[in-house]
């Protein structure tokens, strides 16, 4: 019997002014352990009169990850941080009760050509920490885990697993891994895996059940424990899973929550600009990405 449970097709969808591949969440898989959302950044090749520029926007009720492979982007938040990201480290900005940030391309790129490719990921969670005051911690590339195994590479970005952990400080039961290989081989890691497990390949292919995948696709498995694949020459796979809550999780815009209500009185907050929900974000307070049109205690927004 096969363990492929699902295929998701990347689509295509805009943040700001940058066209992304969303993965996460689809009409038939809403998440996949506790991840909620997951787009696939370019990769974009960026004029000098091209720049990322995501104004001021808010969340609540998740955590966001941000990883790249190639480019920059500077990260500003209602809580006072202000860091640029490269690539190989991780942003890791929990909204709790609520957040506001903004990303864009750092001031000393903006006038010259640039690259910008990456993994942008919303983590639910835990219902106790829906609440919860809002965190940013930034971990460089140094401090992920790294290693080799035979001729696979491995790095474990965020979670735990085969008895390493990532200093992302993540809130329940989750994986993101990463997997290189310079060789074609067969890769069985299910014994290590738990709760629900995606692939996604960035670069090459891999074969599984004699089915062979490539690149814009995420493949969502049946039983994380059977997870077993033949990966390709010079391929380079993600895998995102973890133990799915219990609860379901909505999501309105920006916003994920057990609660509806909470998206309601999110919605209101930042319709109405409420800066004590939502503050400003410091250096970065000119400007803000208004609610899309929704209904609002019976009426449309204007």
């Amino acid at each position: 019997m096969s363990n492929i449970g699902l295929i998701i097709e990347e689509k295509a969808a805009d943040i700001g002014n940058f066209l992304v591949g969303r993965l996460l969440p689809f009409r038939e898989k809403r998440a996949v352990g506790p991840f909620v959302f997951i787009d696939h950044m370019g990769p974009a090749a960026l004029k000098d009169f091209q720049n990322l520029d995501v104004p001021p926007h808010p969340h609540i009720g998740l955590s966001t990850l941000t990883y790249l492979f190639e480019g920059s982007i500077q990260h500003k938040d209602s809580l006072g941080s202000d860091i640029e990201i490269k690539p190989g480290a991780v942003n890791w900005m929990t909204a709790g009760k609520g957040v506001v940030h903004s990303e864009r391309t750092p001031e000393y790129l903006r006038h010259t050509e640039k690259n910008l490719h990456g993994f942008q990921i919303w983590v639910g969670l835990p219902k106790n920490l829906e609440q919860s005051t809002p965190t940013f911690h930034h971990t460089e590339a140094d401090e992920i885990p790294a290693w080799n195994d035979g001729n696979l590479h491995f790095k474990l970005i965020a979670g735990e697993l085969f008895g390493k952990k990532s200093p992302v400080p993540v809130h329940s039961k989750l994986f993101f891994l990463e997997i290189k290989s310079a060789e074609k081989q067969k890769v069985n890691i299910g014994q290590y895996l738990f709760g629900e497990v995606a692939m996604y390949v960035l670069d090459g292919n891999v074969m599984i059940e004699g089915n062979t995948f490539g690149g814009k696709q995420l493949i969502i498995a049946k039983n994380a424990t059977l997870c077993e694949f033949e990966i390709g020459e010079n391929a380079m796979v993600y895998l995102f899973g973890g133990e799915p809550f219990e609860e379901e999780r909505f999501i309105f815009w920006n916003f994920v929550n057990s609660e509806k209500s909470m998206l309601e009185t999110a919605k209101i907050n930042w319709h109405e600009q409420n800066h004590d929900a939502f503050p400003l974000v410091p250096g970065d307070e000119e400007e803000f990405v208004p609610l899309p049109k929704a209904i609002l205690n019976g009426k449309l927004s204007k």
